[in-house]
């Protein structure tokens, strides 16, 4: 009679087990076993069943898991040891539980609930392989989790595992998304990796083998957690608005580039547990926690967020909102925008962190991501000094690690600036339109990349290929595409979302009050600003606003000081500016002249323009003399 078929399937089997499993239980049985059930079924049992996992058999201090599903096998073992590394973080070391997993995906006999076979062999000899806390993948896992990740896999090489007859290939899950530690041998050189040859390698490093086994160096970026909003109230509806929130915010967040953001499969373990941010930020190595809850009271729901810096615990910014309960849906996206402005847009909390962490550095220490920081404080301060400093931090910046998009965006930002001085005009554009043109190579995916680019393009006359590009800083531009209450508009939204906006915002908000006409919105938006911060641009609008205001003492004294640092300020050179629409050169002609501004542009002006546009009393040779205050 021939041997019966067996019960066979491909299936990803998880083996885990406890590291330093019989010192433990030597030191404290009791302490240890409580602490090892209460791990199971508060962390690892939930995390098994989110991603559909059955649990074959417990040895102990291990166990057996399978998945149909190679991707859920993974995701399971980083969820649960990130949330195990959480707990452990308050905990003294004495009290730790930490685990070693395995994983492999392979063809496994099913017999009387149990599974065998080489799947299950090979699985259970990576689990000895991996470090404490960490996670070992087959190469037969990780040929089918291509591109299905959140997390990355570094190659471990091949290793002979006992009663396997082939080399088994091995990666290690990258759970906290640093670059791996490069192994001193890898280092050296084929030709000395003869014994003979490593030894003096060894000897020659010295004290300097240390230097080896560091991390790569990394960017600096900040990394922030977006914690699943806690539901108060407990009924469906909240916790349906709870997870929304946290997705949209997650969402929102992760369009800045400036910096990371954890993946959601990977914060939803602590959902419903009560942990402390830093132990979060430990297990995660985020440097901020966002954390927030959801709470009905008197048919209204109460909504709060508060970010958490991860290295000290202190809140750096709190907020809640109260809304009836029939709008609890509604608010979801608005909400999440503020937050998501709150904490990236313009010059957020997160990047003020940054800064401030920067300036405690030493200089020997900064890296890209550091003088990229201090390089854009440095040009939000409009004057040339500030300016000259943030070129020097930003070509650091840019030397150190030329892959840095926002670092170039920002370059552009400070060689326009610089010309707008009057330092070298046409050398500065040049070289603006340049590192334009490369940030958006760098990063085409970066909104503000684009928008650079598309102000170079708009600072050429070219507004055909500007107007698909500028997109962060649309509400300065709108009245170019003949829609200027459209942009003032843009400005109110973006005041209510960030009340805290940066200073030199006010160069795009102020032009686009004073072309929808606002004058008054205009002059208050302003007086954020000093006088050693106005550009050409900023003096014209703001005497203008006030003339049109009726204010016409202070329109000529802001009209007669502006002639002072521009000379060559006309209406006509105004109105010849590359790009124009018709409403903004009919806002200059109205108000410019109310100031006391000349009319007409000088000759040598006119020459350098292929069709300049004239005003009739200028082509008549009736020039308006500058008013007197």
């Amino acid at each position: 009679m021939g041997t019966p078929a067996l019960d066979r399937k491909l299936l990803a089997i998880l083996a885990a087990d406890m590291v330093g499993y019989s010192k433990a239980m030597e030191a404290d049985e009791a302490g240890t076993i409580k602490r090892l059930k209460a791990i199971r079924a508060e962390l690892i049992n939930p995390a098994i069943s989110l991603r559909h996992g059955t649990t074959i058999k417990l040895m102990g201090d291990g166990a057996l898991v399978a998945f149909d599903s190679v991707v859920d096998a993974v995701a399971c073992a980083a969820a649960f040891q990130n949330a195990v590394a959480a707990r452990n973080a308050g905990l003294p070391e004495a009290e730790r539980i930490i685990f070693r997993v395995g994983i492999n995906l392979g063809d496994v006999a099913l017999v009387d609930g149990d599974v065998y076979g080489d799947g299950v062999n090979v699985a259970a000899r990576l689990e000895h392989l991996a470090e404490p806390g960490g996670v070992v993948v087959s190469g037969t896992a990780y040929d089918h989790l291509q591109g299905k990740l959140d997390w990355q896999l570094d190659f471990a090489g091949e290793q002979q595992v006992k009663n396997i007859s082939r080399p088994v290939r091995m990666y290690r899950l990258r759970l906290d998304g640093k670059r791996p530690r490069r192994p001193l041998l890898a280092m050296i050189p084929r030709w000395a990796k003869t014994p003979a040859a490593v030894i003096v390698a060894l000897a020659l490093a010295g004290g300097a083998t240390w230097w080896f086994l560091q991390p790569e160096p990394l960017i600096g970026k900040p990394s922030v957690a977006v914690l699943p909003f806690d539901n108060f109230g407990g009924d469906e509806a909240s916790g349906r608005l709870a997870d929304g929130l946290t997705q949209d915010i997650i969402t929102d967040l992760a369009r800045f580039p400036e910096f990371e953001v954890v993946a959601r499969n990977s914060t939803e373990v602590f959902k419903g547990t009560p942990v402390d941010a830093r132990q979060v930020a430990t297990a995660l190595h985020v440097g901020f926690v966002l954390e927030g809850s959801i709470q009905r009271q008197s048919g209204r729901v109460r909504i709060t967020a508060q970010l958490i810096d991860a290295k000290t615990g202190h809140h750096l910014w709190s907020e809640n909102w109260d809304r009836p309960a029939e709008d609890v849906f509604a608010v979801q996206t608005e909400i999440a925008e503020q937050v998501a402005n709150r904490l990236g847009g313009g010059v957020g909390l997160i990047q003020q962190a940054g800064r401030a962490a920067a300036k405690r550095k030493r200089p020997e220490n900064l890296n890209a991501y550091d003088y990229y920081l201090l390089g854009s404080e440095k040009i939000e301060k409009l004057t040339k000094a500030d300016d000259e400093e943030a070129i020097t931090f930003l070509n650091r910046a840019v030397a150190l690690d030329p892959g840095l998009a926002r670092a170039w965006v920002e370059l552009y930002h400070a060689h326009d600036l610089m010309g707008v001085f009057g330092v070298d005009p046409e050398g500065n554009r040049k070289l603006a339109a340049d590192v334009a043109e490369r940030a958006v190579r760098l990063d085409p995916s970066d909104a503000e990349a684009h928008a650079v680019f598309g102000m170079s393009l708009a600072n050429k006359g070219d507004m055909g290929r500007a107007s698909s590009e500028i997109l962060t800083f649309y509400s300065g531009y709108a009245a170019r595409f003949g829609e200027p209450e459209r942009g003032a508009q843009m400005v109110d939204k973006v005041m209510r979302l960030d009340p805290n906006y940066p200073m030199w915002a006010s160069n795009f908000f102020a032009p686009a009050y004073f072309m929808a006409g606002r004058y008054q919105d205009a002059v208050t938006m302003l007086e954020r600003m000093a006088p050693n911060n106005y550009q050409r641009w900023t003096w014209v609008v703001r005497s203008s606003a006030l003339a049109a205001l009726g204010r016409t003492d202070e329109a000529n004294a802001s009209a007669v000081e502006a002639l002072k640092q521009h000379p060559e300020v006309t209406v006509e050179s105004m109105i010849n500016e590359p790009g124009l629409s018709p409403i903004e050169r009919n806002r200059f002609i109205e108000t410019m002249p109310l100031a006391g501004f000349p009319a007409c542009a000088k000759p040598e002006a006119l020459a350098n323009l292929v069709k300049p546009v004239r005003l009739p009393e200028c082509e008549a040779g009736q020039a308006t003399p500058l008013a007197q205050p």
